[in-house]
C-alpha cells in the first residue's frame, strides 16, 4: 500500500469515527471469509458498516475525534463494526459473538463514551430505534382506542334500550 492509499485509509477512518453513533471493536482471530460474509450481511440488514483496517492506519484516524479512546483496543486481528444508529452495530456484533467464539468484542465508543465489554452488552440489550418508535406510538395510540371505547359505549347501551322499548311497543 503507497502513501496515498494510505492517506486515502486515514480519511475514510476518520469520517467514520466522526459519523457514527457507535464504534465496536472485536477480534477476529480464525474467521473463515463465509464467516465475514455472514456478518457483513447480518450488518448491512440492520444499517451497519464492517471495516477491517490495519491498526496503525486506525490510530491515526482516531487523533482528535471523539471516541480517540478506542485506541488502546487496537492489537491484533481486529475488525470495526459502527453504525449511525447506536444500537445496532453492538446488537449484532454481540449476537454474532454468542454464535461464533472466532469473535472476541475488545469494547468500543458511543461518542466521547468508552465502552468495555460490558457496556457493549447492555448497549445490545437495549431496544432498537424503531422499537421505541413502536413503543412510543402505541403509548400515544392506546388512549385514544380508550376514549374512544369509552364514548361507545354509552351509546351502544342507549340504543339497545331503545331497541328493547320498541319492540316491546310493537308486542303490545
Amino acid at each position: 500500500m503507497d502513501r496515498a492509499q494510505k492517506e486515502k485509509v486515514v480519511e475514510e477512518l476518520g469520517q467514520i469515527f466522526e459519523s457514527s453513533g457507535v464504534v465496536v471493536v472485536s477480534h477476529y482471530q480464525g474467521l473463515t471469509v463465509a464467516e465475514m460474509q455472514d456478518l457483513r450481511a447480518q450488518m448491512s440488514d440492520a444499517g451497519g458498516f464492517v471495516r477491517v483496517a490495519k491498526n496503525k492506519l486506525a490510530k491515526i484516524a482516531l487523533e482528535g475525534k471523539p471516541c480517540a479512546s478506542i485506541a488502546n483496543f487496537l492489537s491484533g486481528m481486529t475488525v470495526l463494526t459502527y453504525s449511525e444508529d447506536p444500537i445496532a452495530a453492538a446488537k449484532v456484533i454481540e449476537k454474532y459473538a454468542k454464535t461464533n467464539s472466532k469473535i472476541s468484542i475488545l469494547g468500543g465508543a458511543m461518542g466521547e463514551n468508552l465502552l468495555d465489554v460490558a457496556g457493549v452488552k447492555a448497549l445490545a440489550s437495549m431496544p432498537s430505534r424503531e422499537e421505541l418508535i413502536a413503543s412510543i406510538v402505541g403509548c400515544l395510540v392506546a388512549p385514544a382506542s380508550n376514549i374512544a371505547g369509552a364514548i361507545g359505549g354509552p351509546a351502544s347501551g342507549i340504543a339497545s334500550i331503545l331497541s328493547t322499548i320498541e319492540e316491546r311497543a310493537e308486542a303490545a
